[in-house]
């Protein structure tokens, strides 16, 4: 039995799990691909290839390439897992410089309806 809209032989966007590890301080990631009506796929250790520096410039295909939207599944797993952005760069340093603008608009705000009488 599939999904409604989803006939045997289709391929299912790629999903991510990922968790902490308890008996150390890493992140392990999952990764498979069901297809309907045959079962799934799943994504094997990374194996590191050596390649000599010597030979620059080296054309490296990437790892992994994936969809916006897979992307976004693996970025809320670890966000789940208590990763979040470094400070200072993405939306937690974009937060913290909008909380510093708003609390001195606040305080020009505030002095100008002090300025004009009205009780703040």
């Amino acid at each position: 039995m599939t999904e409604i809209g989803i006939r045997n032989g289709d391929t299912l966007p790629i999903e991510f799990m990922a968790r902490r590890e308890d008996w150390n301080s890493g992140i392990s990631i999952y990764m498979r691909q069901r297809t309907a009506g045959e079962g799934s796929k799943y994504a094997a250790t990374i194996t590191m290839v050596q390649y000599d520096d010597a030979c620059y410039p080296v054309i490296i295909d990437p790892m992994l390439r994936i969809e916006i939207q897979e992307a976004q599944q693996l970025m809320d797993e670890l966000w789940q897992c208590g990763l979040r952005p470094t400070e200072g760069s993405g939306s937690a340093g974009s937060l913290a410089a909008t909380e510093r603008h708003l609390k001195d608009m606040q305080a020009v705000a505030y002095g100008l309806l002090r300025k004009i009488g009205v009780q703040v």
